[in-house]
């Protein structure tokens, strides 16, 4: 089976939520799945549900958890790098069908990464690894470079009426 590359962007909710949408329609059909979550940190909902299916799924962290600024710290940085220097890893040795990079676009908006770094990591792909890259404001660069691309858009939230997050739902 031929892998392609993913980029799930745009403003709207769900980009996260797709790529676990294909995460678990992957790993019912018995291929193996890495997500690397950049930015994140922490024991979100999903986390917990796909800790269900710790054979088939692995999650990794590679975030403070913290907003990040227009200046990131060097402990950001350290951790992106280090997100980045695994998935090279992993990629590899070619255990894993599937492979996600959450908040990919995000991270290298705020220069946690270099959009080089996900291009390379683009070109290094083996054929039959399916990749995807998540996040609000996908470089123009990784748009071109991607086989499929969705743009989540947002029409209307009701974070705009004051509603919170709710655990189960947004977190």
């Amino acid at each position: 089976m031929r892998g392609y590359v993913q980029v799930y962007t745009g403003n709207g909710k769900g980009k996260t939520t797709a790529a676990i949408g294909l995460a678990i329609r992957a790993a019912g059909a018995g291929l193996k799945v890495y997500i690397a979550q950049f930015i994140k940190m922490g024991d979100y909902s999903e986390i917990k549900a796909l800790k269900r299916f710790s054979d088939l799924i692995t999650v990794e962290q590679f975030g403070l958890g913290r907003f990040l600024g227009e200046h990131p710290l060097p402990e950001d940085l350290a951790a992106a790098q280090k997100g980045l220097e695994r998935i090279q890893n992993i990629m590899v040795r070619g255990q894993y069908q599937v492979i996600i990079l959450d908040e990919a676009n995000v991270a290298a908006k705020f220069g946690l990464i270099q959009a080089q770094d996900l291009l390379k990591l683009i070109e290094a792909k083996p054929p039959p690894v399916e990749l995807v890259l998540t996040g609000r404001d996908a470089p123009a660069e990784i748009i071109k470079a991607a086989d499929l691309v969705t743009e989540m858009t947002a029409i209307k939230h009701y974070y705009q009426k004051g509603v919170q997050a709710r655990p189960g739902i947004e977190k």
